[in-house]
């Protein structure tokens, strides 16, 4: 039995994923052509051309050399893994093991970022990462919509003018960045909570791994987040959605939503979403989030 994807919509933005701690979390934006994290590569995800890697853990990272693999088998082109600057080398390394015992090396691209770096996936829309606190090399990323707009003062000239002025060399237009997701991985609180791409977001993807009152000290030595955390981060923020994934199987997904509803705010409350808590899409299957047990 393998396990179900979940899936969610939220205002024009498509969330299709999976996450559990230390088993697995792979969240597509199918639209955006992204996908954070790769998991253990489910099929959903091979025609995505973008994979977003926050960190090197097993359970986020495991299927990049069966995501490459399969995308060659069935004719698809290259992908591409944006990754920490510090996991090039090894994913290389990884994939070179793996040619050697299938006996070629799947093509794919691997770019690495580092805090403040951006990717372009297309034209109007791109990568950000920023950095988060997972005490291995990780990033988060911010997926934004640029968009370029007239400067006011040059409203009222016609095309032709604005082509001249151009032809000039002035500047007419001015960027506006319109940040559609953000993904902050698996971290502890830290500084990416002042960037205005994290807090504005119009879809925010955060753990939640820990709810049990004495597994605080837990969270801590992880570096994840303890639902307390989550209840005093989530004050500040200011996304219309905020999408609490990595919850561990140790605490069901009710027990979860009970825990975070006696911690936070009715109007608060209502911009939240786990992730698990969603429509499972057919043709998969497995056992609901809350069974089994997990490190």
């Amino acid at each position: 039995m393998t396990r179900r994807l979940v899936e969610h919509q939220f205002g024009e933005t498509r969330l299709l994923g999976y996450s559990i701690a230390g088993e697995e979390t792979v969240i597509a934006a199918p639209e955006l052509n992204v996908c954070f994290d790769v998991g253990k590569a489910p099929a959903e995800i091979l025609p995505i051309d973008h994979i977003l890697l926050s960190h090197g853990h097993m359970d986020h990272a495991a299927g990049l050399a069966y995501y490459f693999s399969q995308r060659n088998f069935v004719g698809n082109s290259p992908g591409c893994a944006i990754v920490p600057t510090a996991l090039v080398k090894p994913i290389q390394s990884l994939l070179r093991v793996w040619g050697e015992m299938e006996g070629h090396v799947s093509p794919g691209r691997i770019v690495g970022l580092e805090p403040g770096d951006e990717f372009q996936i297309r034209r109007g829309l791109v990568v950000r990462a920023f950095g988060i606190n997972h005490g291995v090399p990780s990033l988060g990323y911010a997926v934004i919509d640029v968009r370029r707009k007239l400067k006011p003062e040059f409203s009222d000239r016609t095309g032709p003018e604005l082509v001249e002025l151009k032809k000039r060399g002035t500047e007419i237009e001015y960027s506006v960045e319109v940040p559609l997701i953000a993904f902050c991985g698996d971290t502890a609180e830290g500084a990416w909570l002042e960037l205005e791409v994290v807090r504005k977001a119009q879809v925010l993807i955060l753990e939640c791994t820990f709810f049990e009152a004495d597994h605080v000290s837990r969270a801590r030595a992880g570096y994840h987040m303890h639902v307390r955390d989550v209840a005093k981060i989530v004050q500040r923020l200011e996304n219309e959605h905020i999408v609490l994934s990595h919850l561990t199987r140790r605490t069901s997904l009710r027990d979860a939503q009970r825990s975070l509803s006696r911690l936070v705010a009715e109007e608060v409350l209502s911009r939240i979403t786990f992730l698990m808590d969603g429509r499972r899409r057919r043709g998969r299957a497995g056992p609901p989030p809350e069974q089994g047990a997990v490190q």
